[in-house]
């Protein structure tokens, strides 16, 4: 790990990456009271923020509390007072640490009671909202069971728990999710409202069980944990791609669609959208989602369930509301379909989603689905594709030359020995050379002459900034490495 410059001055704690399973070691009012933040681990030694790297009496209790040996790293003090308080909560309270959790709340001949449960779900769901987890998996084995949270679209352990403490636990859960609690042999779901007791705030979760050889799994997935605050300028869209993005996202009427695989980030992008149409506080906005996955101010939101109520029964319906603008979370079949697109002839501004690989796929897709061509040339004027990448922490990312393999693989042999990034890793990013992600966008304005050559087979004219030149520029300009893109051009 290469950060000797950056010990010479203080951390600041606004950027810093803090792992939540260091900083939950120790309780919130000790971190608040000396202002200490243990926030990462580095070969068996726990890494504290301090104010004061002097402070021995509180630099050893965190030392008895975590169980670690610890190294003390000065901070920028009202930016420590900042993190701590985002972690702990401004009531800043005794917070128990994976010391507890990681064992499970009970071991052979302990008495637990429901109360320990309840603690132990709520540390793992802080840990997960604090690492941004998208989704949270108990993964039963023969002697534990596995804790693992998807972050940035990677799984990585977080701690294991006794099979005592995971039927207390999964009780809890259950009750969260109004399952049936006694009902083990049948797989189940539910959704769950948790609140952050620290920080006030809510969340909304899909819970998922079932049997598996060694006791039944659960999968829990946060709602909108990233799409909830989501603006455009927070998506990686390039000057070109924004501006293209925000015409056709503000025409009075027609169709817009994102595409992409599953988890590439579509309905963050379709959220965002949103929020800058709502600026204009003269529309009518009417969402159509399976389900909600944060809640919009100022929006008319409707759940639908595939079963009374389908997209298809909500959309008839919907038009009868003098909308403006129709969200439709998925085009799934040739009746959605056929709706969206006569809503968009109709004087609507329609957005939804496609699962496909590339912008120009919407057009065949929609065709394959049943529309006529003379209407989809008449209503879709705009189609994105998108694929998420990590983000190069920017302090600490390296340049290298291209390697012939990587270049190759970037369906550009010629560009080898060119200069990209790679991820070194730091303070500020835990380690792990990265910080979050954003999308690689293919933009694709749409005129109905170009249309109707999709329609036909032909090619339409070559798409405008397509992903692979836009993972190019973001390549080059260090915010990403050749190893996240070749990463998801092969997934598809």
């Amino acid at each position: 790990m290469s950060d000797s410059a950056l010990s010479v001055a203080p951390l600041e704690m606004d950027e810093v990456v803090v792992v939540p399973q260091c900083a939950l070691r120790i309780p919130g009012d000790l971190a608040l009271r000396r202002l200490v933040l243990p926030f990462m681990e580095e070969d068996g030694v726990l890494l504290v923020a301090c104010a004061d790297p002097g402070d021995v009496a509180a630099l050893g209790t965190v030392e008895r509390l975590a169980e670690r040996p610890v190294r003390p790293e000065p901070a920028e003090p009202e930016s420590l007072r900042r993190a701590i308080l985002r972690i702990y909560g401004k009531n800043a309270r005794r917070a128990p640490g994976p010391a507890s959790v990681g064992s499970g709340a009970t071991s052979s001949g302990a008495t637990t009671s429901n109360d320990d449960f309840v603690r132990l779900v709520d540390e793992i769901l802080t840990c997960a909202v604090l690492r941004r987890a998208s989704d949270l998996h108990f993964e039963p084995a023969p002697d534990h069971v596995l804790v693992r949270l998807r972050v940035d679209g990677h799984l990585e352990e977080t701690q294991r728990l006794t099979h005592a403490a995971w039927g207390g636990a999964l009780g809890r859960i259950k009750v969260l999710a109004r399952m049936d609690i006694a009902e083990k042999r049948l797989p189940q779901d539910g959704q769950i409202t948790w609140q952050n007791e620290s920080t006030g705030q809510r969340f909304s979760i899909r819970a998922a069980t079932v049997p598996s050889r060694y006791g039944e799994k659960a999968t829990l997935r946060f709602l909108g944990l990233h799409a909830s605050s989501s603006t455009l300028s927070d998506l990686g869209m390039s000057e070109e791609h924004r501006r293209w993005f925000t015409d056709a996202v503000t025409r009075p009427h027609g169709l817009v669609l994102i595409t992409g695989p599953t988890g590439s980030g579509k309905t963050s992008t379709i959220y965002a959208a949103l929020r800058h149409i709502q600026a204009d506080r003269s529309k009518s906005i009417i969402t159509i989602e399976d389900p909600v996955e944060c809640d919009l101010p100022g929006v008319t939101q409707i759940d639908v369930d595939g079963d009374r109520l389908t997209y298809a029964h909500a959309l008839r319906s919907v038009l009868r509301h003098d909308p403006d603008v129709i969200l439709i979370g998925e085009i799934r079949d040739p009746v959605s379909a056929d709706i969206a697109v006569r809503a968009a002839l109709t004087g609507h501004l329609v957005l939804s989603t496609l699962h496909t690989h590339d912008a120009a796929g919407a057009v065949t897709r929609l065709r394959d689905l049943g529309v006529e061509p003379y209407l989809l040339a008449a209503t879709l004027h705009f189609a994105a594709a998108q694929r998420l990448v990590k983000r190069l922490c920017p302090r600490c990312r390296t340049p290298v030359p291209l390697d012939a393999a990587s270049a190759h693989a970037l369906r550009s042999p010629e560009s080898a020995g060119r200069t990209v990034y790679s991820a070194e890793g730091c303070k500020y990013c835990a380690g792990q050379g990265t910080v979050g992600r954003f999308a690689l966008f293919e933009m694709l304005p749409l005129s109905p002459v170009e249309v109707d050559a999709f329609m036909g087979g032909g090619s339409g004219g070559p798409p405008r900034g397509g992903l692979i030149a836009d993972a190019w520029k973001k390549l080059e300009a260090g915010e990403t490495t050749p190893a996240e893109v070749i990463r998801v051009f092969s997934a598809g």
